[in-house]
C-alpha cells in the first residue's frame, strides 16, 4: 500500500457548494439582464445579483478561513494562487486590447458610412483638460497611497496602512462619481455612431473595473483591521494592489488615446 505524506505542501480543497451555486446565480442574473433589456422587468436580475453576492460572500469567507486560521495556504499554494491572479490580469489585459483594437481600426481608417472622419461629424468630444485630467490625477494619486499602505503593512504599521488604504478607497469612489458626472454631461450617447459605442464600451468597462477594485480594497481594509494579514503573509492585499495598478495603467492609455489624442 502506498504511503501517504500527510505533510505535503499542497492544499486539497474540501467539498464546497459555492462553485455550482455561484454558477447558477450568474446564469439567473444574466437571464434577468436580458429580461430587463427586453421587458424592463428587473426583479429576476436583482434576485440573481443578490444570490451572487451571498454566494461570493460565503465562498470568500471560506477562503479567508482556510488561509488565515487553518494555515492551508502554504508557500507552494501561494505560488499557484499568484500564478492564477497573474493569468486573470493577463486575460483582462487582452479584453481591453480587443477594445483598443476596435478603436484603432476606426480611428486610423474611418469608414465612409461615418463620413471618413474621426471622430464622426456632430460628435462633441470631451475636453481632456477638465474631468478626464482630474480623474487621471485621482487614479495616479490612489496608486501612490496604495503603495504607501503596502509598505506600511510590510513594516507592521497597522494604523498607517489603514489610513493609506482609506485614502485609496476614497479616491476610487471620487473617480467613479466624476465619471458619472462626465456621463451626465456627455453630448453624445452609446447609440451615436461607432464612436459613441466604443467610447462608452471602453470607459464604461473601465469604470466597472474601478468599482470592482474599490470593493476589493474595501474588503482588504477590513481584513487589515481584523489582523488577517502579517508583514510576510498578505497575498490578498497584493492581489488587490496588482489589480488596482492594472486599472491605473489601462486608464492612462484610455486618457491618451480616447480623450487627448483626438481633441
Amino acid at each position: 500500500m502506498k504511503k501517504v505524506n500527510l505533510f505535503q505542501p499542497f492544499h486539497l480543497v474540501t467539498l464546497s457548494p459555492w462553485p455550482i451555486v455561484t454558477s447558477f446565480s450568474v446564469m439567473i442574473m444574466l437571464v434577468g439582464f436580458m429580461n430587463f433589456f427586453n421587458n424592463f422587468d428587473y426583479l429576476l436580475m436583482i434576485f440573481g445579483l443578490l444570490s451572487l453576492i451571498l454566494c461570493l460572500y460565503q465562498w470568500w469567507r471560506d477562503v479567508i478561513r482556510e488561509s488565515t486560521f487553518q494555515g492551508f495556504h502554504t508557500n507552494k499554494v501561494l505560488e499557484g494562487v499568484k500564478l492564477g491572479m497573474i493569468l486573470f490580469i493577463i486575460s483582462e489585459l487582452f479584453f481591453f486590447i480587443s477594445i483598443f483594437w476596435c478603436y484603432f481600426h476606426m480611428f486610423l481608417s474611418p469608414s465612409v458610412e461615418i463620413g471618413s472622419l474621426w471622430p464622426p461629424k456632430n460628435i462633441v468630444v470631451f475636453n481632456p483638460y477638465l474631468i478626464p485630467m482630474l480623474n487621471t490625477l485621482i487614479l495616479l494619486s490612489s496608486g501612490v497611497s496604495l503603495t504607501m499602505s503596502h509598505y506600511s503593512l510590510l513594516n507592521s504599521l497597522k494604523f498607517k496602512s489603514l489610513l493609506s488604504m482609506f485614502i485609496t478607497v476614497f479616491l476610487g469612489i471620487v473617480f467613479t462619481l466624476f465619471q458619472y458626472i462626465e456621463y451626465q454631461e456627455a453630448m453624445f450617447t452609446i447609440t451615436d455612431s461607432v464612436y459613441g459605442s466604443i467610447f462608452f464600451m471602453a470607459t464604461g468597462f473601465h469604470g466597472l473595473h474601478v468599482i470592482i477594485g474599490t470593493v476589493f480594497l474595501i474588503i482588504n481594509f477590513f481584513r487589515i483591521m481584523n489582523n488577517n494579514y502579517s508583514s510576510s503573509h498578505h497575498f490578498g492585499f497584493e492581489a488587490a494592489a496588482w489589480y488596482w495598478h492594472f486599472v491605473d495603467v489601462v486608464w492612462l492609455f484610455l486618457y491618451l488615446l480616447v480623450y487627448y489624442l483626438i481633441y
